[in-house]
């Protein structure tokens, strides 16, 4: 869950304006919020009155920080994605060590998927070193969320469920894959998964998975 108390600035010196379009942003960002919300919903979290709140969204809105549906809910929007798009190359530098070590620790193809555009990106692949056949899974590759465990993964983990989910042949034939949603990270939904020709032993791979899931995690904070 994000973080979305107020911010408390060196000797206390912060803007109330900047701080509230943030809590706003937080506010959006988060798992529990990821349907949007409404300019009532944003008052009361915030603390703040509704014509507050309006002009935090129509500045936001301006910058395309946020988006208004057609039923009135307020949701992020493109620019948060191409802040967050600088932010992959760290991300998949961080990450490359643990799916080496899943890659190879497993015999199958690691790797991290991110949602960007309501869809699950592959920001990340490994292949395993030792094995003579393996999958080979493109980086760039996208698919929607409810196909396939990566994105099923990240689907779960809204709900609450943070187990690794275990899919077989649901975006190519003969491939089982399990993946574990990355918890924990504001404003990130991502998971880390392997994917194998050969049906993969979920008892045994799926803490694994859950594990570098972990790892992962805490190199990130």
């Amino acid at each position: 869950m994000a973080d979305t108390r107020p911010a408390r600035g060196i000797g206390g010196e912060t803007s109330q304006t900047l701080d509230r379009g943030l809590h706003v942003l937080q506010l959006l960002g988060s798992r529990e919020n990821a349907g949007g919300m409404t300019i009532t919903q944003l008052a009361a979290a915030i603390g703040v009155g509704r014509p507050v709140v309006y002009r935090l969204v129509a500045t936001l809105e301006a910058r395309e920080f946020v988006t208004r549906r057609e039923d009135g809910r307020i949701r992020l929007g493109l620019a948060i994605t191409r802040l967050s798009s600088s932010v992959l190359p760290l991300l998949r530098e961080t990450a490359m060590p643990t799916l080496r070590t899943l890659a190879d620790t497993v015999g199958a193809t690691a790797h991290l998927t991110v949602v960007e555009g309501g869809e699950a990106l592959a920001i990340a692949v490994v292949e395993p070193s030792w094995t003579d056949f393996h999958v080979a899974y493109r980086v760039g590759s996208r698919h929607r969320l409810e196909s396939g465990a990566a994105g099923r993964a990240i689907l779960a983990a809204r709900a609450g469920d943070t187990a690794y989910v275990v899919s077989d042949g649901e975006l190519q034939a003969g491939a089982h894959g399990i993946a574990a949603p990355l918890l924990g990270i504001a404003g990130l939904e991502a998971s880390i998964g392997v994917v194998a020709m050969m049906p993969l032993n979920a008892r045994t791979v799926g803490p694994q998975v859950v594990s570098a899931a972990r790892t992962l995690a805490s190199a990130l904070r």
